[in-house]
């Protein structure tokens, strides 16, 4: 069963109706991402970051895995499908993808600020439940996001390196490659393999040597991929 790994990013989500972050009327043209989303931003005010968090939880509540999300969770039929994202939501589970690897944490789940890594505290919360001052996690620490901070190691990069080196078929999905580490991903990847891009936007030739672009929005450039893959 040949094995293909997805990279997703906030573009496949946007589409379902979630706001992306870098995008011309992204949420960090709206809001200080070094206020809101990093590590010191949070040490300096923890109450104004965890109502910023509980905000983008309530909002997961409004929206539905999109068709993008449903046909990679289908393709799981044929092929071993391993998808690595960007995105800290649950669409991908929801759709019933069964092998989602996030690399900048999840929405539906909290842990402590001492060591955000500690399996102790990483526990699931409903997204209906704020997350408050004063809550403490399995080790006694401020409960936050279980979200990656701007400042902070991304955890899971070497385990996708590993996941990219096993690919036969690479794919991304809805990410314009700027967002580091992770855009580091694709050096990992198996030389000479198929590899697919399904982006709207441009990219620069060097950054995307051996991949066929499929220049339209993740909903649309799905179905173009699924006959591309039964094309091999």
């Amino acid at each position: 069963m040949k094995h293909i790994v997805v990279l997703t990013g906030a573009g496949i989500s946007a589409e379902s109706g979630l706001s992306t972050f870098r995008d011309n009327n992204g949420l960090w043209t709206e809001v200080n991402a070094e206020e809101l989303a990093s590590i010191q931003g949070y040490r300096k005010n923890r109450a104004k970051v965890l109502e910023f968090y509980n905000e983008r939880r309530k909002n997961l509540l409004m929206v539905e895995p999109n068709h993008a999300h449903k046909v990679l969770a289908e393709l799981e039929k044929q092929y071993k499908v391993s998808i690595i994202t960007q995105n800290v939501d649950d669409l991908h589970e929801r759709a019933g993808s069964t092998s989602v690897l996030h690399l900048h944490g999840e929405l539906k789940k909290v842990t402590g600020s001492n060591n955000p890594n500690d399996e102790r505290c990483i526990k699931e919360m409903p997204l209906d439940q704020h997350i408050e001052i004063g809550v403490k996690a399995a080790d006694g620490s401020q409960l936050r996001p279980y979200i990656v901070f701007f400042g902070e190691n991304v955890p899971n990069m070497t385990e996708a390196k590993w996941i990219c080196k096993e690919a036969d078929i690479f794919v991304i999905i809805g990410t314009s490659l700027v967002v580091y580490p992770a855009a580091t991903l694709i050096e990992s990847v198996p030389w000479k393999i198929p590899c697919y891009i399904i982006d709207p936007g441009d990219f620069y030739k060097q950054d995307l040597c051996g991949f066929k672009h499929i220049k339209t929005s993740a909903v649309t450039g799905i179905d173009i991929l699924k006959q591309k893959l039964a094309e091999l």
